[in-house]
């Protein structure tokens, strides 16, 4: 009789033990996601109550809870340029009960301690909202090519508000300075409020802000929306061209929101998620909802918002490391 060899025993041992293993995780997760959820949901916002983030938040919240049929609850756990917040949701369960509002840009400060394309697991995108180049109505401008010339005319001179690093608007400045080659002096502000106080005061040249706190200026003819960083018009502000229409392509600048979950969550959970999510995003109460608040409705698939993710953080990286811009 042929005697089999230890090493095969335990190698198939060894196998048959781990297929069993896979099973059983994946029967648990099915479990799991069947029972999902059974208790409230916290919906982490890493940004003070009262900004765009909060505010997508918020409208997600409110349609999310009746549609898992558990309450969703929004946390504000500001700080650090969101890396406090976005920090306690990479340490949390990966069991669908802690969920984080993401914005473009939460991983790139220095030391952040996470990384939003390997701590996350994405759930789906939910909108998009443009950086959009303003300037006070007394400044002589009518077009980006306009501005262009008056920072090159006088260089230094012109000044550009934005708030400070990491925000996207910070690196839209950088970014503008460093394809047109327009020596402007940028100015930080601590949020797009009290830049728009100061665009609407005149105290600042021009602005690299966004839709919503400017939305009433733009519209009473206090500030002129010149250009909207962004592939395609702003349904918030139809009749403003995108850079590239005003002579100026690959200059984009775009905050995202989307909603992630600690990595390692059960994928079924992150499917239904997702499912509810599109539903949510795509309803035409939201819709207008978003616009209203100076955004565009995106919905996707998770795999579809993990390549978003991947392309704008490397994008944003790619800028910092050629500039050798420092963000803490």
């Amino acid at each position: 009789m042929r005697k089999l060899n230890p090493k095969i025993i335990f190698g198939a041992a060894i196998l048959i033990v781990a297929n069993f293993a896979a099973v059983v995780c994946a029967s648990i997760n099915q479990a799991a996601a069947e029972d999902y959820p059974v208790r409230p949901i916290t919906l982490i916002v890493p940004y003070p109550p009262g900004g765009g983030a909060d505010a997508m938040g918020r409208i997600i919240a409110q349609k999310l809870s009746p549609a898992l049929g558990q309450q969703v609850i929004i946390e504000n756990r500001p700080g650090a340029g969101a890396v406090i917040g976005t920090r306690a949701a990479a340490k949390a369960a990966p069991d669908g009960y802690t969920l984080l509002m993401v914005l473009t840009g939460v991983s790139l400060p220095a030391h952040a301690g996470y990384d939003v394309n390997k701590d996350f697991a994405p759930v789906g995108l939910i909108a998009s909202t443009p950086i959009v180049v303003m300037a006070h109505p007394s400044l002589p401008v009518k077009s980006l090519a306009d501005v262009i010339a008056l920072a090159k005319k006088e260089p230094g001179k012109l000044t550009a508000g934005t708030p400070p690093p990491p925000t996207i608007n910070y690196f839209a400045a950088e970014l503008f300075k460093s394809m047109t080659g327009a020596e402007t002096t940028v100015v930080l502000y601590k949020g797009t409020g009290p830049l728009t106080n100061d665009l609407v005061g005149g105290h600042v040249a021009i602005g690299f802000n966004t839709i919503p706190p400017a939305r009433s200026n733009i519209e009473a003819g206090n500030l002129h929306a010149i250009a909207v960083a962004a592939p395609a018009r702003s349904a918030a502000l139809p009749d403003v061209p995108t850079t590239a229409e005003s002579g100026m392509p690959g200059f984009e600048a775009v905050f995202y929101y989307g909603l992630s979950a600690p990595a390692g969550t059960p994928r079924p959970i992150i499917e239904r998620l997702n499912r509810e999510l599109r539903l949510i995003v795509m309803s035409e109460e939201v819709k207008r909802r978003i616009v209203a608040d100076g955004g565009d409705p995106i919905a996707s698939s998770p795999e579809e918002y993990a390549a978003n993710i991947e392309r704008e953080e490397g994008k944003w990286e790619a800028l910092i490391k050629k500039l050798g811009l420092k963000v803490e």
